[in-house]
Parts: C-alpha cells; sequence; structure tokens
C-alpha cells in the first residue's frame, strides 16, 4: 500500500491531500473523500486505506486549508471553536473547485484510472457530495453522503435544490434525531431526488448517531458503519468504469 501526502495547488491556495492506493494491479479508480467536521485524522486515514485496499485511489483533502495551515486538532473546548469557525472556509462552489484541482492531479498521475470517479463525504461534507456531483455530472459516477448535515438551508441557495445535473447513483447514511439533518429534511431530499429522476438509496438508521461512521468516538455504531461501508463498496462496483 502507498501512502503519501502532497500538495494540491487549487485557485485559493495549497491543499494539503493525502493519497493512498494499492502498489499492484494499478491503475486504480479514484475516490474522493471528503473530511468531516473533527478534520483529518488517523481514524479518517485508517478508513481511507480500508477503501484503497479493495483497489482504488483514494485521495483525502484538508478542506480547512483556505482559513487555517494543516494539522490534526484535538479536543479541547479551544480546539472545538477553531473548528467551527473553519467551517464557515468550506462552501459549495469552493468544494467543485478543489474537486476540479483534485481530479487534475489525478489524471496525471500513471496510478490513478481514468474515467468516471467515486466521492464519500461525512457530516459537513454530505452536501458537498451531491453538489459537486451536479456541477460534474461527467466524472462522479457515484457520490456516498453519510451522517450529513445543511442538505435544506434556509435564506441562502439549498444543496437538495441542485440535484438535475446528476447522473451519478446517490447513497445517505441518515441517523435519526440528528439537528444538522432532521426527518423533515430527509422527505425533502427524497422528493428532490425522485422529481429530478436522480438514483440513490438511503439507509435511515433510527439507532445511530450523528458521526456514526468513523471508529472513533462515543458516536460510533458498528452496525450503521458496517451497512455504509456494504453500499459504498457496491454502488463503486456498480458505476465507476
Amino acid at each position: 500500500m502507498t501512502e503519501h501526502e502532497i500538495d494540491i495547488t487549487t485557485p485559493d491556495g495549497e491543499m494539503k491531500t493525502f493519497i493512498f492506493h494499492p502498489d499492484d494491479d494499478g491503475p486504480h479508480p479514484v475516490v474522493l473523500y471528503l473530511m468531516d467536521a473533527p478534520s483529518i485524522r488517523p481514524a479518517l486515514k485508517t478508513m481511507c486505506s480500508r477503501l484503497a485496499s479493495a483497489g482504488y485511489y483514494v485521495m483525502l483533502p484538508f478542506l480547512f486549508y483556505r482559513g487555517a495551515p494543516y494539522r490534526e486538532f484535538g479536543a479541547s473546548d479551544e480546539e472545538m471553536h477553531a473548528r467551527r469557525a473553519l467551517m464557515s472556509t468550506v462552501t459549495l462552489d469552493g468544494a467543485v473547485r478543489d474537486a476540479q484541482a483534485l481530479l487534475a492531479f489525478a489524471d496525471a498521475d500513471p496510478a490513478a484510472k481514468h474515467g468516471k470517479v467515486g466521492l464519500v463525504g461525512f457530516c459537513m461534507s454530505g452536501p458537498l457530495v451531491t453538489y459537486i456531483a451536479n456541477a460534474l455530472p461527467d466524472r462522479i459516477g457515484m457520490g456516498a453522503a453519510v451522517h450529513g448535515g445543511g442538505y435544506v438551508r434556509e435564506n441562502q441557495p439549498s444543496p437538495h435544490q441542485f440535484f438535475s445535473n446528476i447522473k451519478a447513483e446517490l447513497y445517505f447514511g441518515w441517523p435519526d434525531n440528528d439537528a444538522t439533518a432532521p426527518r423533515e429534511h430527509m422527505v425533502l431530499v427524497e422528493e428532490a431526488l425522485n422529481a429530478d429522476g436522480v438514483r440513490y438509496v438511503i439507509d435511515f438508521f433510527p439507532d445511530a448517531l450523528h458521526g456514526f461512521a468513523p471508529p472513533d468516538g462515543h458516536r460510533y455504531d458498528r452496525h450503521a458503519s458496517e451497512k455504509h461501508w456494504e453500499r459504498v463498496h457496491s454502488a463503486l462496483r456498480r458505476n465507476l468504469d
């Protein structure tokens, strides 16, 4: 397994990115793996390695690069406040520019396979997955949004209003009692997906909490997390070249 870090130039600066892929049998299909609000940490890198070991070229970018240099965040109140401030630097249109820069790098790397790519995002990155899939319909073959928040927004462009161009198959892992994505928002998202003819699967997990997927906290739910892995692998096999 190859694991290395690089700085990718975007229109907004230098974006630290971690890349994972098998050493043999390449080139490998590309998957963009978008971090959650706690940011890049050992648990996310372990998840990237797990996915890469199945035969993928996985790219994990530091999405807070517009507001701060790369670092891992701790669990103190001060660190939590810093992360919350940095979340405002992650925008929908900025995420599209980031994805384009990541794909341009991958297209020039012999270890990465050309063609349709996958997107996987967690927490704040759930809406980024759907927005990127809508903006880059000819590149994105599948997208998985896992315990995402903020699909439905008031007084600003709302991600759930931008599904009409999507050609990818989408997966949503949706926990119950999530203040960032309440159940009534799931209904609105489903209505919009159906109206635009998007292929999708939603798993609603009544016993899981927001943050159920990464295996590094008290919110980890093994059943829900393993189901998301099953869905991601299945969708990648169906939709990537």
